[in-house]
């Protein structure tokens, strides 16, 4: 199988780093220096090779390092199933980043057709018990690895209900008004869904044909109040017949927006949001492994895989699993840790990167494994 791996990153004035060069090969990479030396923020920047804000969701504006600073850039030569890419990002004045491509301007979504980058950080830890907002963004990022065209239905989605919305809390009853943006929430709205259930799909065959060390999670899409459409002419409908009780809340009552990713412990049959802080985190770990897995089936080569802080609340022997499987897998993997015991079962099979901080800024540098 083709492997996906970065073999050069560059950093300029990006968060903590004032430059940054890093030279890889296709093994994963096992990130550790102390907190707040700036290992979040050299995965923060691999994370852009994706369509959306990245990791942490920030602003073009917030990734820079200084704010006197008008700008930072990261590049990386990105091996993928249909070759090497250059590919540039760069800020300049706090506006959105500007993609290149083989030195060509490029849209953010034109990333999806040459890389799949997955995610697991510790705010997820929280995410069986936080609210619906929070599932439904975990959802929509594994169905976006997919079917990349997910987050267009998405954005077309959600700007015709802002719309509605506006035309809700204004108190506006003619229906003339609303046809139009109906018949576009309808339209992506079923697309939204459909995605959505497709990938669970995959994700729960990728789950039930891998030998792993993780616990498997059944996965199902509920809706707040009643059931989803299934499709645009019920969706439709719904939404015109809902209407008056729609004026009377000042918002849209029902559609994908409504919609919550309800998971279960397979084996225990325990809900995720009951499950302990321990079990919690390893249904996470196996659904990335899963879409990991599914991806590199479907895509031609195993995701970007960016781990922060995955050690934490799995014992040794759950570590020692999860980077058999990586490496198994032929992930290139970017997991960070505290110190470098946390990777010493990968021993020479990753590339091991030190990230130190002197003077408000931060060092990367290749070493060799203990």
């Amino acid at each position: 199988m083709t492997a996906l791996y970065l073999s050069q990153l560059a950093l300029s004035h990006f968060r903590s780093h004032l430059s940054a060069q890093l030279a890889l090969d296709a093994r994963p990479v096992a990130i550790y220096g102390p907190n707040g030396a700036g290992k979040t923020n050299l995965i923060e920047a691999v994370s852009l090779f994706s369509p959306g804000r990245g990791l942490r969701r920030a602003s073009a504006q917030d990734m820079t390092r200084r704010p006197e600073q008008l700008g930072w850039k990261i590049t990386g030569l990105l091996h993928a199933p249909g070759g090497a890419h250059e590919v540039e990002f760069a800020s300049e004045n706090g506006a959105a980043r500007q993609v290149r491509i083989d030195e060509k301007s490029a849209t953010q979504l034109a990333l999806a057709r040459i890389a799949r980058v997955l995610w697991l950080v510790p705010s997820m830890d929280r995410l069986w018990i936080e609210s619906a907002d929070g599932r439904r963004r975990f959802l929509d990022r594994m169905t976006m690895s997919f079917t990349p065209d997910h987050a267009e239905a998405v954005l077309t989605y959600e700007k015709a209900m802002r719309e509605r919305n506006r035309l809700l809390k204004d108190q506006v009853r003619d229906g003339h008004w609303y046809v139009a943006l109906e018949r576009q929430m309808a339209e992506a709205g079923a697309q939204i869904h459909a995605n959505r259930q497709a990938a669970l799909v995959q994700l729960a065959a990728a789950q039930e044909q891998a030998e792993t060390a993780f616990p498997a999670a059944t996965l199902e899409l509920l809706q707040s109040e009643g059931a989803m459409p299934d499709t645009a002419a019920d969706l439709r409908e719904a939404l015109s017949e809902g209407r008056f009780r729609d004026l009377a809340a000042g918002r849209t009552l029902v559609g994908p927006h409504r919609t919550d990713l309800y998971g279960v412990y397979a084996a225990k049959g325990v809900p995720a949001r009951d499950c302990s802080t321990g079990e919690q985190k390893a249904l996470l770990v196996s659904l990335i492994l899963a879409n990991a897995r599914a991806l590199a089936r479907d895509f031609g080569a195993p995701p970007l895989l960016l781990l922060d802080e995955v050690a934490a609340h799995l014992d040794a022997g759950r570590r020692a699993a999860l980077y058999d499987e990586i490496c198994a897998l032929g992930a290139q993997a970017w997991m960070t840790g505290t110190g470098p015991e946390l990777f010493a079962e990968l021993g020479q099979r990753a590339q091991h990167v030190e990230v130190t901080e002197e003077n408000g800024s931060s060092t990367a540098q290749l070493v060799a494994a203990a």
